[in-house]
């Protein structure tokens, strides 16, 4: 009879739980005003920092809101941001990685320097100084995340692409009179999402952890709007009332520990090598 410990750790388990978790919180996302059990910007300072109770699920924040409310709703913002960068950045950055590396020469050096001078900053540090100059908000937030993050995935894109663009189909493509358009967006591009894709899913979780970091520093959603981050950040004016910023804090955690369980999964799938380990 197989242990827990085996069974847990047995191929494809942790790519199923993490799908399933994902899963649970777009669901919770769509279907949020139908959970949500109270408003999440109504006052009541009479019952702050009321701790978890049956009519309060898991408890009120300084200000007497509900904090399961604002935790159900405040996916729809910490997902969507997370979503919004990530695509953001792969699709810009497939463009710009296929570009440079199918053109290859000068254009292939000036477009790579570019992109590394984007590289050679913290991300973290750039992303707050870009948010910050921009103005405080989710759509400059995702901007400022988007700007940071393109250039892993025009690097990634740019190495397979001139891995690939001297293979025979690519070859016989061009010998067959296809442009140079056509076999870079039908033949070479195609062939390459696969590393691309996996990035994506890791990279999912890790936009949902900045967000929260910058929302928690006072860059991404303003108040009241309840996102993930600033109810952290509220939570940790007053930490001997554990439930304000542990609940938001678990669902950043289950999100992103998800996303990196799919990604892994993902990975496994499609290599080959560890296929057959």
């Amino acid at each position: 009879m197989k242990t827990f410990s085996s069974f847990i750790t047995q191929k494809g388990f942790l790519f199923k739980l993490g799908l399933f978790i994902c899963t649970m919180w777009i669901i919770i996302a769509f279907f949020a005003p139908f959970i949500a059990t109270h408003s999440t910007i109504a006052q009541d300072l009479s019952i702050r920092y009321l701790g978890p109770s049956a009519s309060h699920f898991f408890g009120t924040d300084e200000l007497g809101r509900d904090v399961f409310s604002r935790v159900i709703y405040g996916s729809r913002i910490s997902l969507t941001a997370g979503i919004i960068t990530v695509v953001s950045a792969f699709l810009f950055g497939l463009l710009f990685g296929g570009i440079a590396g199918y053109k290859g020469g000068i254009i292939d050096e000036v477009m790579m320097r570019f992109s590394e001078l984007i590289m050679a900053f913290p991300p973290l540090i750039l992303a707050m100084v870009i948010a910050a100059a921009l103005g405080p908000s989710v759509f400059n937030t995702v901007i400022a995340m988007a700007i940071i993050w393109w250039p892993n995935y025009a690097r990634l894109m740019r190495s397979m692409v001139i891995s690939l663009k001297e293979s025979e189909y690519v070859t016989a493509s061009r010998a067959m009179g296809a442009s140079h358009l056509r076999v870079l967006f039908l033949e070479i591009i195609p062939n390459s999402l696969g590393s691309l894709l996996v990035m994506v899913t890791l990279d999912l979780g890790n936009a949902i952890l900045m967000f929260a970091g910058l929302s928690f520093l006072g860059l991404g959603t303003q108040p009241p709007t309840p996102e993930w981050g600033s109810m952290v950040s509220g939570g940790a004016e007053a930490m001997h009332n554990w439930w304000v910023s542990t609940f938001p804090g678990l669902a950043i955690f289950s999100v992103a520990i998800a996303a990196n369980f799919v990604g892994d999964g993902l990975r496994d799938f499609l290599d080959p090598k560890l296929k057959n380990e």
